[in-house]
């Protein structure tokens, strides 16, 4: 049960299979997981946002990127797990400075997945939102190449891109010359009926989010790895950035997984919607059924 599957006999890769930990049940496959979220509940819960949910990888002793980049960190589990949470939004938020270094392309490139969201009334591929002051993003991302992606700009700049092939649309918030992120998460939910959001960093734009009491959930790959370095030297980033929270913010565990000794956590984020969802919803839709 824990372990990369081998390939099966046609030579492609079978499916990593998660353990369920909490609460207790038979093993799935990620995209069993993602399936089983039943997200819609608590996004009832919200009107004038989106139900939001971070989604991050960290050793055990809190470096969330070696190098400056989170892939050597995960597991096959892992990242089968990252492609199969966005099948089940309706958007993924992203900092500029992880788009850059990650280099994204397009959000769901296997047309399985594309054509399995839209039988269950979904786009075809969740919005692509990149939250960017200085819009510095190179002009030759894959994602901005790409005909087929919706792209969202969150920016508190007057200015645009050049052309590129995507479809690219801006979400203009400033306040007091800061980008204004609630107000970005609303224009979101009114403007693109955004109702559920999984952001994937990196660590600037957590600390906002948290900050600013928009975030409902937190997704955390656990790596069993020590990888050491003085987060005071800015390459060793951690899954927050920036000031400290006062007070820290509280988490409640929902759910666990494992596969090949990494821990994949579920967490509702302090008083949030996932908070006030009743016990049956939260059982129903926690990550490890």
């Amino acid at each position: 049960m824990g372990g990369e599957a081998e390939p099966d006999a046609k030579g492609a890769q079978a499916p990593a299979m998660l353990r369920r930990l909490l609460p207790a049940g038979d093993p799935a496959t990620a995209q069993e997981v993602a399936d089983r979220l039943e997200l819609a509940a608590p996004a009832r819960t919200l009107v004038k946002r989106p139900y939001a949910m971070l989604n991050m990888i960290s050793t055990v002793d809190g470096r969330a990127s070696v190098d400056g980049r989170s892939g050597s960190l995960g597991n096959q589990a892992d990242r089968e797990l990252f492609r199969a949470l966005r099948t089940a939004v309706d958007a993924v938020m992203v900092g500029a400075g992880t788009v850059r270094v990650e280099r994204y392309g397009r959000m769901i490139p296997d047309a399985s997945r594309r054509r399995m969201r839209r039988e269950r009334g979904l786009s075809e591929e969740p919005l692509a939102c990149i939250v960017s002051a200085r819009l510095a993003l190179p002009p030759d991302l894959p994602l901005l190449a790409c005909a087929e992606a919706r792209v969202v700009i969150v920016t508190s700049s007057p200015a645009s891109l050049p052309r590129s092939a995507a479809h690219v649309e801006y979400v203009r918030t400033e306040r007091d010359g800061l980008l204004d992120l609630a107000a970005a998460m609303a224009v979101l939910r009114e403007r693109f009926a955004v109702r559920t959001l999984l952001c994937e960093g990196g660590p600037h734009l957590n600390s906002g989010l948290l900050a600013a009491g928009l975030v409902d959930e937190l997704f955390l790959s656990l790596a069993p790895k020590l990888a050491g370095g003085d987060p005071a030297s800015g390459e060793a980033l951690r899954i927050l950035a920036g000031a400290a929270a006062h007070p820290p913010v509280a988490l409640r565990l929902v759910a666990v997984l494992e596969n090949d000794s990494h821990l994949f956590l579920r967490y509702g984020v302090g008083a949030s919607a996932a908070e006030r969802v009743s016990r049956e919803t939260t059982s129903s839709s926690s990550l490890a059924r």
